[in-house]
């Protein structure tokens, strides 16, 4: 992991180790990836695909709570990486103070969440 997008590498790693079964979704013939696709996670998690995108890109960094729960319960995370993917949101975001270049960089949720493991690994 990057460490400039802790949210969206996690959000990918869960989405490739989930299987479609595992979401209440019929195994649809042959897949050409492993896992849910993007698709299927924003459908399951009541957003746009193109929003969900953004959220794996790392082009949106400041998900909703209602969003962060539909995630929770979409990929089946335990109270573990739950709290490692909440606290992602808050220390990765840049802070700023009036005045350039006063921003800093992501927290310490970059350790936490190496720690979690993916279901199968």
């Amino acid at each position: 992991m990057d460490g400039y997008n802790l949210l969206g590498e996690f959000l990918r790693a869960r989405r490739q180790v989930t299987a479609p079964e595992q979401a209440g979704l019929p195994r649809s013939g042959r897949c050409r990836t492993p896992g849910l696709r993007r698709e299927e996670v924003a459908r399951l998690a009541g957003v746009s695909t193109d929003y969900y995108i953004r959220l794996e890109q790392g082009r949106e960094r400041h998900p909703s709570d209602r969003v962060l729960d539909a995630l929770v319960r979409t990929l089946d995370l335990g109270p573990e990486a739950e709290e490692l993917v909440r606290s992602s949101t808050i220390s990765g975001r840049y802070e700023t103070t009036p005045g350039p270049g006063s921003r800093t960089g992501p927290g310490p949720a970059r350790a936490g969440l190496r720690r979690v493991r993916c279901d199968g690994e």
